[in-house]
């Protein structure tokens, strides 16, 4: 694809991610359509695209909301005549044990995180059919692969944005010029990393190498000019993918491990109290696209990697047992 004059809707396009896609697009000269919840980070975002030389419309929505899905297809088509692609990556997180975190903040991470995705694939694939071609990525995650600890909710949301995109594939093998993509990054240094919900009552803090929101976008305008089906990023989870379908349990228990360790290490909220993030409401603040994330005190993506190796030489060193 050509993406210079192509319409590119980005949802969840206000920090992180999507915000840095929506500048790396921008730089390759494509009309930009930006939707999010938070109108004055979005506009603040359309501006720096319009500032890369870019066409840029900034649209609050919501990705629950499947009236507003419908209404940002309008929009994109209305302004610049149609769509090219499309790129459902709205997403949150709650931290905790499972049962310490109330049952409405699980809901609403599945929300958001699949359901949110469902709707904008919905409104999208029943255009993209009407006009013959485009393309369609969603954010997945490493965490698509394995099954991280005190992350139920962002799990299964993303299980099933895995499944979701899958099958989405297959329904449009009908129609050739649709295509659908997921990309798969592992712990990235966003906004969100901070706006997360923690239920733990410890300050955690990412720690370990963290991939850039810019390698991702670069990875994004990839996708877009040549589409594959799954695209992940980084060599974490590459391994993690491999580690749990070797040895889940052994993979699973040393992740558990680390984690168990690094919330019992972290330092205590001084408040006591749980930190519902940006679940239900915007962030006053306006990060951008880093989150200036520090090294210590928390998860690491270091666990995947340890988990990953563990997994590999267990599965041969039972091949090589094998008679």
């Amino acid at each position: 694809m050509q993406l210079d004059g192509a319409t590119v809707v980005i949802v969840g396009a206000s920090s992180g991610i999507g915000r840095a896609t929506a500048h790396a697009f921008a730089r390759d000269g494509a009309n930009l359509v930006l939707a999010a919840r938070g109108t004055e980070k979005l506009d603040r975002a359309a501006a720096e695209c319009r500032a890369l030389g870019a066409e840029a419309v900034a649209v609050t929505a919501d990705a629950t909301d499947d009236a507003d899905m419908r209404r940002l297809v309008d929009t994109a088509v209305d302004h610049f005549g149609g769509i090219d692609v499309w790129i459902n990556n709205a997403g949150i997180g709650a931290v905790g044990w499972f049962e310490q975190v109330p049952l409405a903040a699980h809901r609403r991470v599945i929300e958001v995180d699949l359901i949110g995705a469902l709707n904008g694939s919905h409104a999208v694939l029943r255009y993209f059919v009407q006009q013959g071609h485009g393309v369609l990525i969603n954010t997945c995650s490493s965490g698509s692969w394995f099954a991280p600890p005190m992350a139920a909710a962002y799990t299964a949301a993303k299980y099933g944005l895995r499944g979701l995109t899958e099958a989405l594939r297959q329904d449009m093998r009908r129609h050739p010029g649709i295509a659908v993509a997921a990309i798969y990054p592992s712990f990235v240094d966003t906004p969100g990393l901070r706006h997360f919900a923690n239920y733990t009552g410890r300050r955690l803090r990412p720690g370990g190498p963290l991939q850039t929101p810019e390698r991702v976008a670069r990875a994004m305008v990839r996708l877009a000019r040549h589409p594959r089906g799954r695209l992940p990023i980084g060599l974490s989870s590459s391994l993690a993918r491999l580690a749990f379908a070797l040895a889940p349990d052994l993979s699973g228990g040393l992740m558990e491990a680390g984690f168990r360790r690094a919330v019992e290490r972290a330092e205590a909220e001084p408040s006591g109290k749980p930190e519902t993030g940006n679940l239900f409401d915007v962030p006053d603040d306006d990060l951008g696209v880093h989150g200036g994330a520090q090294r210590g005190g928390g998860t690491t993506p270091w666990l995947v990697a340890a988990g990953a190796i563990g997994g590999m030489a267990l599965a041969a060193a039972a091949t090589a047992r094998r008679p």
